[in-house]
């Protein structure tokens, strides 16, 4: 079992960047394949970003692709998301999670979450 917390989210301009990380508990976080999802408000919880146990592979949401780097630290226990020229349809609850069977791009396929990290971006 893995227990995930994230922290990084914020307030930032349009255009701007933030950093979201995400901690996980436990010796086995390098067994573990990671993902970001998000929810807005009234929307469904969706893929942003995903990374394999080795950080070897990474899968992304087309809108994430070419502003966002999904990235892990072994050693440090920790999965990041870089997010560059947000925009405000990127608002939303960002959550990780982790799963020991698949990398995927399914949010089913995660078994572990944690409690999310608020996104705003003004306009």
């Amino acid at each position: 079992q893995v227990q995930l917390v994230e922290s990084g989210g914020g307030l930032v301009q349009a255009g701007g960047s933030l950093r979201l990380s995400c901690a996980a508990s436990g010796r086995t976080f390098s067994s573990y394949h990671m993902g970001w999802f998000r929810q807005a408000p009234g929307k469904a919880r969706e893929f942003v970003a995903a990374i394999s146990r080795n950080g070897g592979i990474t899968y992304y949401a087309d809108s994430a692709k070419g502003r966002f780097t999904i990235s892990r630290d072994n050693g440090k226990n920790t999965v990041y998301l870089q997010m560059n020229s947000l925009k405000p349809e990127d608002m939303a609850v960002y959550y990780c999670a982790a799963s020991g069977a698949i990398m995927s791009r399914t949010r089913s396929d995660y078994a572990y979450w944690g409690q999310g990290t608020q996104v705003t971006v003004s306009s």
